[in-house]
């Protein structure tokens, strides 16, 4: 049973927004940095952005993460969305010690992901 909860993804048009959530409860908030990874069928899975404020090169500018602590929640809002964002994103928590936010294998704790769909 996945612990972290991923919602908000959809079908949108390029150059459209959306926003992603992800729940987790609350002694992995509190003691793990959160990222997002991306996958799609074919390739391999792939950094999206983590706390705090890394995002690969392909969505900087476009993607912003951050966290509600009231809500024990994460975001990445995602603006002028392009058809090759097209993916399920995945949410992941890491210990708040590790330094290694785009390597996978740092990450404890993943999501189920949710499907993001660009196309016009």
């Amino acid at each position: 049973q996945a612990q972290l909860v991923e919602s908000g993804g959809g079908l949108v048009q390029p150059g459209d927004s959306l926003t992603l959530s992800c729940a987790a409860p609350g002694h992995i908030f509190n003691n793990y940095g959160m990222g997002w990874f991306r996958s799609t069928p074919g390739k391999d899975r792939e950094f999206v952005a983590a706390e705090r404020s890394y995002y690969a090169n392909s969505v900087k500018g476009r993607f912003t993460l951050s966290r509600d602590s009231a809500k024990n929640t994460v975001y990445l809002q995602m603006n002028n969305l392009k058809p090759e964002d097209t993916a399920t994103y995945i949410c992941a928590a890491r210990p708040a010690t590790s330094r290694w936010y785009h390597v996978q294998n740092e990450y404890d704790y993943w999501g189920q992901g949710t499907q993001v769909t660009v196309s016009s």
